[in-house]
């Protein structure tokens, strides 16, 4: 009886020398040499083929904060689950920034990798003993540009990580002074599912934007067809560049000067210490990230995932909102010419604008400026939601002097206001009978 082994290389029959066929001796010139060598030839066309995929312009608002970021030239550090695509991205990344990819996994060096080996020359005491850099931090040297990507940094131990410090923040290995052309981009699994992970020290993830890097179902699905989203680097507007500093100065400085105690936070929990937080170093980093995001024109999503993921959600959040107000017209501009005002589409931003001009009333009370937040009350209610107006409304009614007559225009807003009064006293009733039904 004849035994067919599975995948048996082509020219391998059935009654052939089964030393020849199985690899055990000479094979060069032999039927089942060539045979083997076109099938290794023919497998690899096969892998060449799946491997081949085109890239497209797409939006991507990580993949765009991460360009953003790295043409900041600030050490970014994606989070995420394993396998889902953080080295492939940095890969592509490298591939389309045309700058040569130096991978380094931080967990299977010491710490003397980083912070560079000794070596004794000839005279020590009259030289001194020089910290030699590793061999790929010398290949970045000479290339002159490059990005090094510090993959598996949560694997690392606190040792490893404290000798991370100076490469992140100064860009020095031992002696060695990393070129400007060199960017960093570093990733890692989140502690619980890390192999052996350890949380990142407060010192090495306050010198980093952290980005959560999540898969897109579409961009996964397109991709595996063949097209994946192409990573370019913004486009900066050189006559934006000054407008776009003074912006970023204003929006940081005024948020810390209404609330000094977000200038340094380190938080109290272990596992928040390892992530973003605010301090003068991120700030002067968020800071950066904003003049680029404006003068790049990038949307309010991909700002809010860098800002976020340099000072931490809570402050972020604050910072956004006080941006969101720089762009509100100014109150005595509206006052003066209240037919004209252009008040925003959002409920929130209408909201402060109104307060905002009620406040100016207080600042100043006089007649004439009195009356023209009447009539703008009466835009906002011919303009969008009623219910916005009941608060301003009735806190201007409390400045009112007593020689001021009552403008007609609050006629025009009765309505509105009372049946907004009437909703919210609905709501409460119907809020009380439920609480008091589930007490039952």
């Amino acid at each position: 009886m004849t035994t067919y082994a599975p995948f048996a290389p082509a020219g391998t029959e059935p009654g052939h020398d089964a030393t020849a066929a199985h690899g055990t001796g000479p094979v060069h010139g032999t039927a089942s040499g060539i045979g083997r060598a076109s099938q290794l030839d023919v497998a690899g066309d096969l892998l060449a083929l799946l491997r081949d995929a085109a890239t497209e312009p797409r939006p991507d608002t990580q993949l765009e904060a991460l360009t953003l970021a790295v043409a900041a030239d600030l050490p970014v550090l994606l989070w995420g689950e394993p396998g889902i695509g953080k080295t492939a991205a940095l890969t592509q990344l490298a591939e389309s920034l045309d700058l040569p990819l130096t991978t380094v996994i931080a967990s299977v060096h010491e710490p003397s990798d980083f912070s560079g080996l000794p070596v004794i020359g000839d005279d020590p005491a009259e030289q001194g003993v020089p910290m030699a850099p590793p061999d790929w931090a010398v290949r970045l040297v000479r290339a002159g540009r490059g990005l090094l990507f510090l993959d598996e940094l949560s694997t690392a131990p606190p040792a490893v990580q404290a000798a991370l410090l100076r490469l992140v923040l100064e860009r020095r290995i031992g002696a060695l002074q990393l070129p400007p052309g060199v960017r960093i981009v570093a990733a890692a699994n989140p502690r619980s599912s890390a192999a052996d992970g350890w949380e990142l020290s407060p010192p090495l993830a306050n010198r980093f934007v952290h980005l959560q890097w999540t898969h897109d179902h579409d961009v996964v699905v397109r991709g595996l067809g063949g097209t994946w989203p192409r990573a370019t680097l913004p486009r900066l507007d050189p006559s934006a560049l000054p407008e776009a500093v003074a912006f970023a100065r204003r929006a940081v400085c005024g948020l810390l000067t209404a609330r000094p105690g977000l200038v340094h936070r380190l938080p109290s929990n272990e596992a928040r210490r390892g992530g973003p937080w605010p301090s003068p170093r991120s700030w002067e980093m968020t800071l950066c990230l904003i003049a680029f995001a404006t003068a790049a024109g990038s949307s309010r999503d991909v700002l809010s995932q860098l800002v976020r993921g340099t000072v931490g959600d809570g402050p972020g959040l604050e910072l956004l909102a006080s941006l969101d107000r720089m762009d509100l017209p100014d109150p005595e501009d509206l006052l003066a010419d209240p037919a004209g005002a252009d008040l925003p589409e959002r409920g929130d931003l209408r909201q402060a604008v109104l307060d905002g001009v009620v406040d100016a009333v207080r600042k100043r009370p006089e007649r004439s400026r009195w009356d023209a937040a009447w009539a703008l009350l009466v835009r906002a209610v011919e303009t969008g939601a009623p219910d916005l107006v009941v608060v301003p409304a009735t806190t201007l009614a409390t400045l009112r002097r007593e020689d001021w007559d009552v403008p007609a225009s609050i006629e025009r807003l009765s309505g509105a206001v009372s049946v907004s009064r009437r909703a919210d006293r609905a709501a409460d009733r119907a809020a009380t009978r439920t609480t008091a039904g589930s007490g039952r």
